[in-house]
């Protein structure tokens, strides 16, 4: 993952962090590309996983992140070394934060 996110406390109790893994996207693109390991890891991570997209522009403004929680339903079968996945399908289950 990209980078560990430490939510606030609780009830003085340190909540799970979070590790989440971005991806840039340029705006208009149509699929999004995961590695394998990438994948392997939200599996091993479960709640602690999220999925960030970040659709760019050419003038360098964005939209996003866009924040997906348990984003893949599968792991990868044997010798696959990355999945294309549609990047409309991703962001509508995405919410933003």
């Amino acid at each position: 993952w990209d980078l560990t996110a430490y939510p606030p406390a609780i009830d003085g109790k340190q909540p799970d962090p979070r590790h989440i893994e971005v991806k840039g996207r340029v705006k208009g693109a149509s699929t999004v590309t995961v590695t394998r390991n990438e994948m392997l890891y939200a599996f091993n991570q479960g709640d602690k996983f999220v999925l960030a997209i970040v659709l760019v522009d050419q003038d360098d403004s964005f939209d996003g992140p866009h924040y997906i929680r348990n984003p893949f339903h599968s792991e990868p079968g044997w010798g696959v070394a990355s999945i294309n996945y549609n990047l409309a399908e991703l962001l509508a289950r995405a919410r933003l934060a």
